[in-house]
């Protein structure tokens, strides 16, 4: 049988490449290193949003550049997207204090130089092999609480990141393998919930314990050089993959624009821009026609917009692996203070959102180029609702309890298929957390738990239907804050599909239901016990035409409850 050449995979390879055997070997253990840094983290956090949500990563990182080299396969892609940043920001501090040295750990929440928001605490760690600097290890997860004026921190009403959380710059937690107490009292003291911070923290501690070990296995096993080798060489081929992909696209501009509800200061919408270049095995991704930076916390920083176009392009193209090669092909046009690329001190605490419309405007704009590449949009908002209070119970009165949580909903059909139900963004791997876990931890009773009837774009395939929450509070009483999107632009389909259901919110006060000002954001609710918040999520945008769609999966839907009977295309 003759074999027909594949362009993406050279048969011929370089005098710099690694035998096949070794090299998918030495991947996989690679890879196995920061799986195995994951799951440390994961079974070791206090915080449900990292035991339970997985909203954390792992990876090793280049010794000169920073840039990723390695990412386990159960980490938030995001966090390794904006880590090569982080791990520049704290390299470029440890040079103004004597560099990095061995028994060091770098710790800091920074979202304007290590991207994403300041819930999100990074921990970078030199590995030296031989007295040299080999690589770093790094971990990134999301801290319940730390500080600031909304408990959880997603403050809708925020103008300035200090209203946010408490702001950490790069710091060593570990200095010459001793920890900083004086550092860890500033945490603790920063904190509505110090034993959750102090578990989370070692929990990361003990991921990066456990990494070192692993490299040290390894670096026994096989030479140093060979491991870097093989590091370069899978960058190398990223780089060769993602070139053969954007080749096979056809050259040209393609232009797309989507919006945010609003920054939850000033209700306006704000959109974002791309204008997507093809030019043989180069793309460029220009937003500099985006919203100008805002009052409101919707900013993100450049380092975090640059990680969210890296998530966005390895969902178009999943085969190339996952390492600072996928965006070696792509050029940025991001001009500074845009919404995209805000500076300091403009809020940047609901980073989520916009990194997820970020991701929209570039499937749709790929589309355009091939209708069969790209997925629609999904529900586009992570719903961050966070309820606080005080425990009235004998056992233990007057302890304060904050509940964080994030909620899912329907992902956009796509050329082979419907989309998915009731999951979680695309930025992530992380799961929805279980209402067990909730229920359990929290005074709170879910009264519903559904999938979202006819919220699903229709289209020759549908989008997935977003999902009911219904929240009673079984405490005396209890404060609530929402940090949502898509109440007002509903998630689009692509090559002619409908759009998906938008966002709707509702809290109950004295047997009335009441709806946020805004839509989407809101601070400050006040809840009393038994009264309930409604979380209706969006469902995802539908592929193609309605009318294309085979009648079989048409009865299915109706049977199975997911779209009324008769109301083809509708949502609500």
């Amino acid at each position: 049988m003759n074999q027909v050449s594949d362009p993406r995979f050279p048969s011929e390879p370089s005098s710099s490449s690694v035998d096949p055997v070794t090299l998918a070997v030495l991947k996989g253990r690679l890879e196995q290193i920061a799986d195995e840094m994951d799951a440390t983290l994961y079974r070791s956090a206090f915080n449900p949003i990292i035991a339970e949500a997985h909203d954390a990563c792992h990876g090793l990182y280049d010794a000169q550049t920073g840039d990723t080299l390695v990412q386990g396969k159960s980490g938030l892609p995001i966090f390794v997207g904006v880590m090569a940043f982080a791990v520049k920001a704290a390299r470029e501090v440890a040079d103004t204090r004597g560099g990095m040295k061995p028994g060091d750990t770098w710790l800091f929440n920074d979202p304007y130089e290590g991207g994403t928001h300041a819930n999100d605490f990074k921990l970078v760690r030199p590995y030296f092999k031989d007295g040299q600097l080999y690589c770093y290890l790094a971990s990134a997860a999301h801290w319940h609480d730390v500080g600031g004026a909304v408990p959880g921190n997603y403050n809708p009403s925020a103008t300035e990141c200090w209203q946010e959380a408490v702001q950490i710059p790069p710091v060593r937690i570990i200095q010459a393998h001793e920890l900083q107490e004086d550092v860890l009292a500033i945490l603790r003291a920063n904190t509505r919930l110090p034993d959750s911070l102090w578990g989370d923290l070692n929990a990361q501690l003990a991921a990066l314990d456990l990494g070192v070990k692993r490299l040290d296995g390894l670096l026994q096993e096989y030479d140093a050089s060979l491991v870097l080798k093989v590091m370069k060489e899978l960058r190398q081929r990223a780089l060769k993959l993602m070139q053969a992909h954007i080749q096979a696209m056809p050259d040209g501009h393609y232009t797309f624009e989507d919006f945010l509800d609003n920054d939850g200061v000033v209700d306006q919408p704000l959109g974002i821009h791309l204008k997507m270049s093809i030019q043989g095995e180069r793309m460029c991704l220009d937003f500099s026609a985006s919203a100008k930076q805002c009052a409101g916390p919707v900013n993100i920083s450049k380092a975090t917009a640059v990680a969210a176009c890296y998530v966005a392009l390895k969902h178009l193209f999943p085969d190339v692996p996952a390492n600072a090669g996928v965006l070696d092909a792509v050029d940025f046009v991001i001009p500074q203070g845009l919404v995209i690329s805000a500076q300091r001190p403009r809020p940047v605490g609901g980073y989520t959102e916009t990194i997820l419309r970020m991701i929209d405007v570039i499937f749709s704009a790929a589309a355009l180029a091939d209708e069969q590449l790209a997925l629609a949009h999904a529900y586009g908002t992570i719903n961050a609702l966070s309820l606080s209070g005080y425990r009235s119970d004998e056992a233990r009165r007057g302890e304060r309890w904050v509940m964080f949580s994030f909620f899912g909903g329907g992902h956009g059909g796509h050329s082979q298929g419907d989309g998915l139900s009731h999951g979680n963004a695309p930025i992530s791997t992380a799961t929805i957390p279980p209402l067990e876990i909730l229920e359990a931890a929290y005074p709170v009773r879910f009264t519903q738990w559904a999938l979202r009837e006819d919220s699903a774009g229709m289209g020759q395939f549908r989008g997935g239907l977003g999902a009911v929450y219904e929240i009673e509070l079984l405490e005396q009483h209890a404060q609530a804050f929402l940090f949502g999107e898509r109440a007002k632009f509903a998630p689009k389909g692509i090559a002619g599909g409908q759009e998906g259901a938008k966002n709707l919110f509702e809290y109950e006060n004295n047997h009335q239901w009441y709806t946020p000002p805004m839509g989407s954001k809101m601070l400050g609710i006040e809840l009393k016990k038994g009264e309930r918040l409604r979380l209706q999520t969006p469902g995802g945008g539908g592929f193609g035409d309605a009318k294309k769609r085979d009648p079989q999966l048409i009865q299915a839907d109706e049977a199975g409850g997911y779209v009324h009977p008769g109301v083809q295309g509708a949502t609500s």
